[in-house]
């Protein structure tokens, strides 16, 4: 399926909210990504994704609307060669190819515009389609971390998946 990865503008606020508002997506993430998704909470967001020079976050659009969001995001302190990656796209376009594709854009820019070696990203243990995800575009699963995020009542094992730069980048 075809999709573009964009800044995010002002006049995605709509789409983004009519996509975000879905429980099935906010239980994957961290509780920075709320539920119910208000109009608030989407101004807020897409003036964090434009705040960031260069930018970290894109918006994933398919079909003119805002039907996801990307992220890859630089790392301090000693972990200042990482960055965390994050994504989510709406419901109605899982298993579409988008995600993997989105992902292998994401890390070909994180790699080329920050000073980064390494690009990880986290899912809870019952997230298959997302460590599916992360598997079939080249992340090796490094860590499995006991109980550690709790959502929800639940508490759920961490597991944490990255892709090393490779040399010619």
């Amino acid at each position: 399926m075809q999709f573009e990865l964009r800044p995010f503008q002002l006049s995605d606020l709509n789409s983004l909210v009519k996509h975000a508002n879905n429980y099935n997506i906010a239980k994957n993430l961290s509780n920075k990504f709320p539920f119910p998704y208000t109009q608030d909470h989407g101004v807020a967001f897409i003036n964090l994704a434009l705040s960031s020079t260069p930018l970290q976050i894109f918006a994933i659009v398919v079909n003119g609307e805002v039907a996801g969001s990307i992220g890859v995001h630089p790392q301090a302190d000693f972990y200042c060669k990482n960055a965390e990656m994050g994504y989510w796209i709406a419901e109605e376009y899982w298993g579409q190819g988008i995600v993997p594709e989105a992902v292998k854009l994401m890390v070909n820019y994180g790699f080329k515009t920050f000073d980064i070696t390494r690009i990880f990203a986290r899912t809870f243990d019952t997230n298959i389609k997302s460590q599916r995800v992360l598997e079939k575009v080249g992340f090796a699963l490094e860590a499995e971390l006991k109980e550690t995020f709790y959502k929800n009542g639940t508490v759920y094992d961490e597991l944490i998946y990255a892709v090393r730069k490779p040399l010619n980048v």
